[in-house]
């Protein structure tokens, strides 16, 4: 224990004689072990284990591609969900809806997200309740009203009641009516992202659609479901051709595969940055421990040389090399803790089932810590492992950096350099293309201003508002009342056109048009304010007015693109559109009489987007938000002020209107871009590949510099004689950077290598070229001046060096 205690002390002492060293090597293996812990516990919970379902890959959802190779969901109605219910290749048909209610049992009403679910036994999902039970076929018989039972999930639980143990058996009451509480489920189970679940009518009327979630039978693959369900769902085309496209192909997902994947490219493109930054870590600490091992081969052999032991220095060593790894496990640990919670919160939105846990995985921050581990120890043990015969006369005889200056060091720390200089250049060019597409994200023209406007969502309760005429009221006096206040500006109605992803896809006809196949177009239902709010300018014709609005006038108005696509010679206004699925369908959508007729023609505005930030505008149509109204609708307000602060009062206003009217989650419009998957994962990506590579550059800058240093030390007694034989310094200062330039040029162009052929992963993933000569150059050139700056100081080192003095070396 004493020899121990000894050995700590000594390499305590030898580390604090060289902080920079020390600092660097732990910085090193910390920051290696910590990005790379937390991006793979991200993947880990997203990809791996997203779901706590048994049998996850076998829950799948009813897709439709179509002929542009789009694919969509479809609800089947009750009657057909009892028809798939008949085939051999699913065990379970789960029909559900969504619903927003207020509790009304409190001082306050909360809205919660309600999911209605058609009970089953056992349960589809394959979840025991954590407290009582699930939803049972007794507590919703066919043909008649579902029992008053409720399920809360464990956060609902949690907040409302304060995990109250004794909750089963109580009564929650939704909208003023009672509902017995029959279960709790366990954390994990989210589906749907619900607050409660309820058992679902499930009714025989061929117009009411239903969400559905398939279980396919053990041993069932997802190419024999879809061969067996596209005659099936071909037929349901044929009942109610306006719900499903002209031509398809059924496709069933799994679970995994629609809410879990898409984030896949992503993770697994900064896991290949993080892993890339390990090893640049664990190279450089490579480098530092040789360079420092062969500077002590002089100190070893004169210890052996008195008599020590090879066991006993290789005690010493291995002392030092875990005090170091040690130290960097440590504080990568840290680091791993900390930036698993920042990566969390950059994550977009919505991108990655809510049933994932995402927490660090143990499993490979062992790993990691291991391989830190395993590179200190190696290459700190090296040097002694090279003695096991040493030449102790020799090296006695010889000056330290005589002995230091191997051929094979220097070869070995180049190569070193040089795997660094190309996987830095790499992970730059990867920054330098995310960074490209997410600014040109940022300077997309929208077509619209989102800029002081907001977005208020306004659900309807279940029996309230059901006639037409009431409900068209009822959503223009919340706009009137909200627009009357005086720090709006304006407000206009959107029920389902908030940009830049807006509409309903949906096939229309064109009246004279010989064309065999439907156009597919965005349908938006708006009041004509919604144009002047979002200062989307009118080209062409006029809009609606206020009491054409009202009676449900069948008038439309397109975006330019549309008007383009189908009148080029510009001729659009006059003409007329039908749209087939605009039919009344009470309670749960109104719409004025005589809906899915032919609508005219009157006006033309500009394009603004409604297929995200990336994808061309699509052809749109605008009619009156009263020609088909939903339970639902969205107030777009806009301020003089930030918008998010006249909320308040915007609620003030709605309780006066009806005391229990909520409001759904209120988002500004920039909120709504910034939301968007596809710029949050582009600024995910340019954010993160932007932070790894600098500390790659950083990294790769020190090992350089650390290589250069031990160059100079190894040559200083050949530089003296060479200035003492008329070498200038500025010779000297040239031999310093020449001798590095071939490890740098080498890593330079392996690194283009790789760059280009990284093209391909680059274009899907990050959605930008990584051949980009602008990026390829500008990295190159940020490279090699890091690289003379690390080279600089050692370089004019060597340049300064007294010729007697180096001599003395010798």
């Amino acid at each position: 224990m004493s020899a121990l205690w000894t050995d700590l002390r000594y390499a305590g002492r030898e580390l604090r004689k060289r902080p920079g060293f020390t600092l660097t090597a732990v910085l090193s293996l910390a920051l290696g072990i910590g990005a790379t812990s937390a991006v793979f516990s991200v993947i880990y919970a997203v990809l791996i284990d997203p779901f706590p379902y048994p049998g996850a890959d076998r829950i799948v959802e009813l897709r439709l591609v179509d002929k542009t190779d789009r694919d969509r969901g479809v609800g089947p109605s009750g009657p057909q969900a009892d028809v798939l219910r008949q085939t051999k290749s699913l065990e379970d048909v789960t029909l559900m809806d969504w619903w927003n209610l207020t509790t009304t049992d409190g001082d306050l009403p909360e809205d919660v997200q309600a999911n209605y679910i058609s009970p089953n036994a056992p349960n589809h999902w394959g979840i025991r309740a954590l407290m009582g039970r699930w939803l049972i076929p007794s507590d919703a018989p066919p043909g008649q009203t579902p029992q008053p039972v409720v399920v809360l999930t464990y956060q609902f639980w949690q907040r409302y009641y304060l995990g109250d143990p004794n909750v089963v058996g109580r009564t929650l009451q939704l909208v003023h009516k009672p509902y017995q509480i029959v279960g709790v489920m366990p954390p994990r189970f989210k589906w749907g992202a619900a607050d409660i679940y309820l058992p679902l009518k499930v009714t025989q009327d061929p117009n009411i659609r239903y969400g559905a979630s398939l279980k396919l039978r053990e041993g069932v693959t997802p190419e024999q479901a879809n061969a067996e369900l596209q005659p099936i769902v071909e037929e349901f085309a044929k009942q109610a051709p306006t719900q499903y496209p002209e031509k398809f192909k059924v496709k069933v997902r799994s679970i995994v595969e629609v809410y879990a994947r898409p984030l896949g490219p992503t993770l697994y493109l900064l896991l290949g940055a993080v892993a890339s930054l390990l090893l640049i870590g664990c190279a450089n600490v490579s480098i530092l421990l040789l360079a420092r091992g062969t500077e002590r081969q002089h100190e070893l052999a004169v210890r052996a040389a008195i008599g020590a032991g090879r066991l006993r220095m290789i005690r010493q060593l291995l002392t030092e090399s875990v005090g170091i790894a040690t130290a960097g496990a440590m504080l990568g640990v840290l680091v791993a803790w900390r930036g698993l919670t920042l990566l969390v919160k950059w994550l977009p939105e919505n991108s990655f089932p809510s049933e994932s846990v995402i927490k660090m995985n143990v499993p490979v921050l062992l790993f990691s810590v291991g391989l830190a581990f395993a590179t200190a120890i190696v290459f700190g043990l090296w040097p002694a492992l090279q003695m096991s015969r040493p030449e102790v006369a020799r090296l006695m005889q010889s000056s330290t950096r005589r002995v230091m200056g191997s051929a094979h060091a220097r070869r070995s720390h180049g190569a070193m350099v040089a795997a660094q200089v190309a996987l830095t250049l790499l992970m730059l060019t990867a920054a330098g293309a995310a960074g490209k597409g997410f600014l040109r994200l940022m300077n997309a023209d929208l077509g619209y201003d989102p800029h002081n406007a907001m977005s208020v969502p306004i659900p309807i309760h279940e029996n309230t508002h059901v006639e037409w005429k009431d409900r068209s009221e009822y959503f223009e006096q919340i706009r009137a009342r909200i627009a009357a206040m005086p720090q709006v500006v304006a407000a206009g109605i959107s029920t389902n056109a908030t940009p830049p992803a807006s509409g309903w896809r949906q096939s229309i006809e064109i009246m004279g048009s010989t064309a065999t196949e439907k156009p597919e177009v965005r349908v938006n239902f708006v009041n004509s304010g919604y144009f002047t709010l979002l200062r989307i300018p009118l080209a062409q014709g006029r809009l609606w007015e206020h009491a054409e609005t009202m009676r449900g006038a069948l008038l439309a108005v397109i975006n330019q693109t549309m008007a383009r696509q189908y009148w080029p010679n510009g001729d659009a206004i006059g003409h007329q559109i039908r749209i087939p699925a605009l039919k009344d369908s009470p309670p749960y959508q109104r719409a004025v009489a005589g809906s899915d007729g032919w609508m005219q023609i009157i006006g033309i505005v500009g394009d603004s987007r409604d297929d995200g930030l990336r994808n061309a505008v699509k052809p749109a149509v605008y009619v009156p938000f009263t020609t088909q109204m939903w339970m639902f609708t969205q107030i777009l307000v806009r301020t003089r002020v930030p918008p998010l602060s006249v909320l308040r009062d915007i609620r003030a206003q709605l309780v006066q209107i009806d005391p229990e009217q909520q409001v759904m989650r209120v988002r500004d419009l920039d909120a709504w871009i910034t939301g968007q998957q596809e710029y949050a994962q582009q600024r995910l990506v340019a954010t993160l590949f932007g932070v790894f590579s600098v500390l790659a550059l950083a990294l790769a800058a020190v090992g350089l510099y650390s290589v250069v240093s031990y160059g100079v030390a190894t040559r200083t007694n050949e530089f003296g004689i060479r200035m003492a034989l008329g070498a200038k310094a500025a010779d000297v200062f040239r031999i310093v950077l020449s001798s590095t330039a071939l490890n740098v040029g080498s890593g330079l162009v392996v690194g283009l290598v790789l760059s280009i052929a990284f093209d391909k992963l680059a274009t899907k993933w990050v959605t930008e070229s990584s051949r980009d000569p602008l990026i390829l150059t500008g990295v190159t050139l940020l490279l090699i001046i890091a690289a003379a700056l690390a080279c600089l100081v050692p370089a004019r080192r060597a340049a300064s060096i007294d010729p007697m003095e180096a001599l003395r070396y010798d």
